[in-house]
């Protein structure tokens, strides 16, 4: 198991990975149609998006955290869960 004070990096190395495959599949369906060699052009287009995904939601995950709670109301009273 991986340590937890890599989590920060785990959940984001899954992050990019997921939504990298997704996205590339989408917009390369989406650009290209259903055809013969997809799932090849969909493999080098999915490598080179998380390439560019880690490291983006690495530089950006502080923003997002400070936006989430910004726009967070804070609780005062105990949760009823």
């Amino acid at each position: 198991m991986i340590d937890a004070k890599y989590q920060s990096f785990v959940f984001s190395f899954f992050m990019a990975l997921i939504m990298s495959g997704v996205m590339s599949l989408v917009i390369t369906t989406f650009n290209i149609g259903l055809v013969d060699d997809l799932f090849i052009i969909w493999l080098q287009s999915w490598g080179f998006s998380f390439c560019v995904a880690l490291p983006v939601i690495m530089l950006v995950s502080p923003l997002v955290r400070w936006l989430v709670s910004a726009v967070i109301k804070k609780s005062t009273a105990p949760s009823a869960i």
